[in-house]
């Protein structure tokens, strides 16, 4: 993989450069070669920060993500059949607030009072909402956030449309079990950050930043989806095995894009939602280059770096990512911040 980034630093000499990049993937430029070797390389850290986050999410040492299992396939087409069906039995359902909170959230003037109310109306959205608030992520400074109204007003309309977003999934990532602690804690870190990283990326792009944050998020909640589902048609043809850690890893690679569509289009995402995600399982070279696929691989990448697990280089993400360079080192900073203030899973 060095040697393929160090070709894409000489490619990526100049900001010029990267800007034609960006231009390849932008509409009128699908015809781009999937072959060329700076779209080739984007995959190749794409997968490696995959293979990273697996082992860190799973808590199990990297070879043994690559073990092989007779049942994978069987497992692999049963759930492949379930995602194309729309049948996943694990799937969140919509949450019943929802689309009284789109439509609030939509109105970038709308009255603070009538989105106060929406949210009070739900006593455990309301704490959640001040759980989330006040988490590193949301909250600058020592100031605690101690109601909603307080935290429309300190947030802002953008900072508390995030935050509903987050209080919305964050029991959907609950851990069910004590087996199942770990991978929800992490998956939640990793999907918070992802989302502040895919949000930060947008806005620097001048698109819809609240969208970015709530796509953001999706990766993690595909991810215990599966996980769930997994573990379900694993039990009913092995009783009570162990699941071994290289299904999940065919499972997460394969279908974790599948599924952020499928929650999306099961929970009626508006349309513009939809549109920002990879359009295919898993997303050409191409569909990397975009806010939300950067945002996510910044993300990834932080996440790795905080927990000291074996990652890319910072110089090596930075190549790949369609940011100027002072984009790159103040989002990355930002996020770095709140890790850092966040700490880590056990």
């Amino acid at each position: 993989m060095r040697r393929t980034l160090q070709w894409v630093r000489e490619f990526f000499g100049t900001s010029t450069t990267k800007s034609q990049l960006a231009t390849t993937s932008q509409p009128g430029h699908a015809d781009k070669e999937t072959s060329d070797p700076v779209f080739l390389a984007v995959d190749e850290v794409s997968g490696s920060l995959q293979e990273g986050l697996l082992s860190w999410l799973l808590n199990v040492e990297p070879h043994q993500l690559e073990k092989t299992d007779e049942r994978t396939s069987a497992i692999v087409a049963q759930l492949e059949s379930r995602i194309s069906s729309g049948k996943l039995e694990e799937l969140p359902r919509q949450p019943l607030i929802l689309p009284k909170l789109l439509q609030a959230l939509s109105k970038e003037n709308s009255d603070r009072r009538e989105l106060v109310s929406v949210i009070l109306k739900d006593p455990a959205l309301t704490n959640r909402v001040l759980q989330v608030a006040n988490s590193p992520f949301f909250r600058s400074g020592d100031q605690h956030i101690e109601s909603v109204d307080q935290a429309v007003f300190l947030l802002g309309h953008r900072g508390i449309r995030n935050v509903v977003s987050a209080s919305i999934m964050q029991p959907m990532l609950a851990a069910r079990d004590n087996a199942e602690a770990l991978f929800s804690e992490r998956v939640w870190q990793w999907g918070m950050t992802c989302a502040r990283s895919a949000e930060a990326v947008a806005i620097s792009k001048g698109v819809d930043s609240g969208a970015h944050f709530l796509l953001g998020l999706l990766p993690a909640l595909s991810y215990i989806t599966l996980r769930r589902e997994v573990e379900r048609l694993y039990k009913d043809r092995c009783n009570r095995e162990e699941v071994p850690p290289s299904l999940f890893r065919a499972v997460f690679s394969q279908f974790d894009w599948a599924t952020a569509r499928l929650v999306a289009q099961k929970w009626s995402l508006p349309s513009s939602f939809q549109a920002s995600l990879p359009a295919t399982t898993r997303p050409t070279p191409m569909q990397y280059s975009t806010p939300l696929c950067d945002g996510i691989m910044l993300g990834t990448r932080e996440v790795l770096r905080h927990v000291n697990h074996p990652t890319l280089t910072e110089e090596e993400l930075r190549q790949v990512l369609l940011l100027e360079e002072p984009q790159f080192d103040r989002i990355r900073g930002a996020i770095a911040g709140m890790l850092e203030k966040e700490g880590s899973p056990a």
